[in-house]
């Protein structure tokens, strides 16, 4: 092991993957050249059957084959797995500025008491529904809607990982179980992730909204109030109308959020419904 390393605790990246050959070589090259060196990659695969497996391989990551287990099983195999001393969850579409990391390190190691680390979000893509969801995304700041990606591992395998049985808003739950335990899960690093969205496809988002909405009633009956603050309308349009110049200035892209925030509530209702008929 390099000198320069042995005094950096090691970073433990779990990538979550499925048919992700056209942007997991960005995220593994984002990974490549973080200013924090000690890490190790892992790809928690659900049954790929392009090249997304070869790309993993060429970048030397530890490959674990999850094939049709879901994304929240994907990360707690990765997570079980793992040894390092924290952990990173990570999608495959996602790009990391270069102090991702060493920020998370750092902010971690200065602060016992933050057992999570959310990094902002900034999404890239040209069409509209984009631009409507990155500037939605802007007014999530702090609030429950936000998710950590960055974990002190023993805290995160001490409360169990992700809950498994979930697809619906999976991606808070760790971070739930880690705050009930009293710890902080909202503690911020200025480094931004990059969010591919250039695919973003109206109709193919609505149906996976839908899919969604299936495991949405467990969500319910799992996590109580915490998830009707996440869920409730009069929440997020709370958090609109706390910065009602701000969400006004640009009425297209309001107008944007607003139409697509209802189709979204539409397709998640429809999977809620469907899910209660079988």
């Amino acid at each position: 092991m390099r000198k320069d390393l042995v005094k950096q605790p090691l970073v433990s990246v779990i990538i979550p993957t499925y048919n992700s050959d056209r942007y997991l070589g960005k995220c593994l090259e984002s990974l490549k050249n973080q200013t924090w060196k000690n890490m190790e990659i892992t790809v928690a695969d659900d049954g790929s059957i392009d090249k997304t497996l070869k790309i993993a391989q060429k970048y030397g990551c530890h490959v674990i084959r999850n094939s049709k287990r879901g994304r929240a099983e994907a990360k707690n195999e990765g997570m079980r797995l793992s040894s390092g001393k924290y952990l990173l969850f990570v999608d495959s579409d996602m790009e990391l500025s270069l102090n991702v990391i060493s920020e998370c390190v750092e902010l971690a190691k200065n602060h016992p008491r933050i057992g999570g680390i959310v990094i902002p979000e900034h999404s890239l893509g040209d069409s509209f529904w984009v631009k409507a969801r990155n500037f939605e995304r802007s007014f999530y700041s702090g609030s429950v809607i936000e998710s950590a990606r960055f974990f002190p591992a023993e805290l995160a395998r001490e409360v169990g990982g992700f809950e498994g049985n979930l697809v619906f808003f999976e991606e808070s739950t760790l971070p739930y179980k880690v705050q009930m335990g009293g710890y902080d899960v909202f503690a911020r690093v200025k480094s931004p992730i990059l969010h591919h969205e250039e695919d973003f496809q109206l109709l193919p988002w609505l149906r996976k909204k839908s899919h969604y909405g299936k495991t949405l009633q467990t969500y319910r009956q799992i996590y109580g109030d915490y998830s009707r603050s996440q869920i409730g309308v009069p929440f997020r349009l709370g958090l609109f109308c706390n910065y009602p110049e701000r969400f006004l200035c640009k009425p297209k892209l309001a107008l944007g959020v607003v139409v697509l925030k209802s189709l979204e509530y539409f397709a998640t209702t429809l999977g809620l419904v469907s899910s209660k008929l079988t």
